[in-house]
């Protein structure tokens, strides 16, 4: 069962984000899948950490005011290695959408680290790096 959840937090965490079909974005529920004290990672030239909250309200405003529209973004692969209560997951994803008006696609790596906990596995930390 461990890897089956994982999945689906997982498919949750990239879920959070889209807004596709006129949908708004529940970037709230990142409060639910990744802990209190998580941390967020951008690397790249604007290398940043996060705190959840840090993490999620420029996003809900970006995803909300109409400046980036039918946005998605999904795993292409993974590899996912659980030992005992922890589990990590490396993952390649795509992403699209339009930004200020103007069409785009992505993708990059997430690494993810797992816990479980007493309600079910949950982030305890994510990282990611943007193709160029």
């Amino acid at each position: 069962m461990s890897k089956s959840e994982i999945d689906l937090v997982t498919a949750e965490f990239f879920g959070a984000f889209d807004n596709r079909g006129g949908r708004t974005a529940d970037v709230a529920r990142i409060k639910r899948l990744v802990l209190p004290t998580g941390v967020i990672v951008k690397t790249g030239p604007e290398f940043t950490v996060y705190t959840v909250d840090e993490f999620i309200e420029p996003r809900r405003r970006l995803l909300a005011d109409g400046r980036l529209v039918e946005f998605s973004e999904w795993e292409t692969s993974e590899r996912t290695e659980i030992a005992g209560d922890i589990a990590s997951r490396f993952a390649e994803y795509r992403k699209s959408g339009t930004l200020d008006g103007e069409p785009f696609e992505g993708g990059g790596t997430k690494t993810l680290q797992f816990v479980r906990t007493t309600e079910g596995w949950r982030i305890a930390a994510v990282s990611w790096y943007d193709e160029p």
